[in-house]
């Protein structure tokens, strides 16, 4: 199996690197398209900030490339929010794949949000295996409301979607790579999907 992480300099990369190795598999890290469109599976990374992250996905042509994918595509943390309609962070449009636009936490809460989170309300094969209510790691300052296409759930102040999936496309706002066991199955699902 053929599993390229797309390079594009705002990656978490290792550790979904090593998360992968862990179940048995290899990953590529790779800027180039047609070694992207050509792998079984597409994890689509993200750390940073959203209007450089979109300025550099431009800049490679990899902006056009990634919504039109056909094989599963897994988005992580600013990965999941870039492929949303927009952001309001540096007021940034997406990938436009979910159809929700990512908003900042209000004050009444400490931002980022940032440790261990539970989710629930599990709604797809990503989660095959997993029980409700466990818990994951995030780290963000934005998050996706609630939509049609949340497949998972988490509360801090007010309930947010923590995971989205449409078609092909999925996303977590929570990093797999870094939530242990549970996280590592999450990965394992995606990757014999």
């Amino acid at each position: 199996m053929k599993i390229v992480i797309i390079n594009y300099g705002a990656g978490n990369i290792q550790s979904i690197m090593f998360a992968i190795e862990r179940l048995g598999f290899k990953a590529v890290l790779s800027d180039d398209p047609n070694e992207i469109s050509s792998a079984d599976k597409v994890i689509f990374p993200g750390v940073g900030e959203a209007s450089s992250a979109m300025f550099k996905l431009r800049e490679s042509g990899l902006y056009s490339l990634i919504p039109n994918l056909k094989q599963p595509v897994l988005g992580i943390c600013l990965g999941m929010q870039l492929m949303c309609n927009s952001t309001e962070e540096g007021n940034t449009k997406g990938l436009e794949i979910f159809d929700v636009d990512v908003v900042k936490f209000s004050n009444k809460v400490k931002v980022p949000q940032m440790g261990w989170n539970q989710i629930y309300d599990l709604k797809s094969d990503l989660f095959k295996g997993i029980s409700e209510n466990e818990f994951m790691y995030l780290v963000h300052s934005f998050y996706a409301p609630n939509c049609t296409e949340s497949i998972a759930k988490t509360n801090y102040d007010l309930e947010y979607a923590s995971a989205l999936q449409k078609d092909n496309f999925y996303g977590t706002q929570f990093h797999p790579e870094k939530s242990g066991d549970v996280g590592e199955k999450i990965f394992g699902n995606f990757l014999r999907m």
